[in-house]
């Protein structure tokens, strides 16, 4: 299992409360006892709890490409990963893991949103492309790991694994409403 989370400032790039952040990484500390970890830059604060299976000496999250410009946490299993790596090696991408998690990385510098097409598993990750100021949520089709997000007022998107870490993140006025409205303005953003 793992648990991602996370604030995105869809306005203004505001500094993300880091004090914050942790708290609601932390709320999901049985998803992923192993390690955690977070990723702080302007407006965009990623939070990542590991439960280590795949790549344990080097799959640490979150993970970049090679210049640090793509920022992923991610849930789940890619089941093809292994049949993904050789394609992307013969476009010029270089592996520093042999982890699946690495593979969506480049999977998306090579096919952008379409990656989701080419993977055959479950998941549920967010992805920072700072090239091209745009930050990508995707999930499997069945759901089978969950991505709960809320829209706050002021602009602040959270999202985590667990519908408690955005509650960690203390904005959140009431649970009744929020979810579905952030929901419809989040789709019509897409």
């Amino acid at each position: 299992m793992c648990g991602i989370t996370g604030i995105f400032d869809t306005r203004h790039r505001r500094e993300i409360d880091l004090g914050v952040l942790r708290r609601m990484n932390e709320s999901q500390h049985h998803r992923g006892p192993d390690e955690g970890s977070v990723h702080v830059e302007a407006g965009l604060g990623f939070g990542h709890r590991r439960l280590a299976i795949i790549d344990v000496a080097t799959g640490q999250q979150p993970i970049c490409n090679e210049d640090g410009s793509v920022v992923l946490i991610y849930n789940g299993e890619i089941y093809n990963y292994q049949e993904l790596i050789p394609e992307l090696l013969e476009l010029g991408h270089v592996f520093r893991t042999k982890s699946d998690t690495e593979v969506v990385v480049h999977a998306w510098e090579a096919w952008g949103e379409d990656c989701v097409r080419r993977f055959r598993g479950m998941f549920a990750f967010a992805l920072w492309d700072r090239g091209r100021e745009t930050l990508f949520l995707a999930r499997d089709r069945l759901g089978v790991k969950p991505l709960h997000y809320a829209v706050l007022d002021d602009g602040t998107l959270l999202f985590g694994s667990e519908l408690k870490s955005l509650l960690a993140h203390g904005g959140l006025r009431n649970n009744n409403g929020i979810e579905t409205t952030a929901k419809k303005r989040f789709s019509e953003r897409l």
